[in-house]
């Protein structure tokens, strides 16, 4: 079990670097909102609010799905990233949560936000792939 967190430079470094991936995840965020916003009418310069032909409509929703899922995605990204500043003003960072050693370094940089070492995260890949 890790028994000291990690330095006070070394928690500054991960802060920046994670207030940094906090504010393009955001830009990120915004930017999907703002096409969803606009709607089909102006993101495929049509002029009517309907499109023309069947298949049309359904790259229209296809684009629509693929938005939402990023949009989703980049919204887990961005409560993984607060958690981890959390995990940094608590000195908890670079701890992994289920076994209490630390994330090695390697993995941090990849991963800023981890909350698992690999091993760990591995072994929570293979129990989620077994649920049916």
């Amino acid at each position: 079990m890790a028994t000291k967190s990690l330095d006070h430079d070394q928690l500054k470094k991960y802060e920046q670097v994670l207030i940094e991936e906090k504010k393009q995840t955001a830009k990120i965020i915004g930017d999907i909102n703002d096409i969803q916003k606009r709607g089909v009418k102006d993101s495929n310069g049509d002029l009517s609010s309907y499109s023309v032909h069947q298949a049309d409509m359904g790259t229209d929703t296809d684009e629509s799905e693929k938005r939402v899922y990023l949009l989703n995605k980049e919204i887990e990204k961005l409560k993984s990233i607060n958690e981890a500043l959390r995990r940094i003003y608590d000195h908890s960072y670079g701890i992994c949560e289920i076994c209490g050693e630390y994330i090695p370094e390697k993995r941090l940089r990849i991963v800023p936000f981890a909350r698992f070492c690999i091993e760990c995260k591995s072994r929570e890949e293979m129990k989620k792939r077994r649920k049916p």
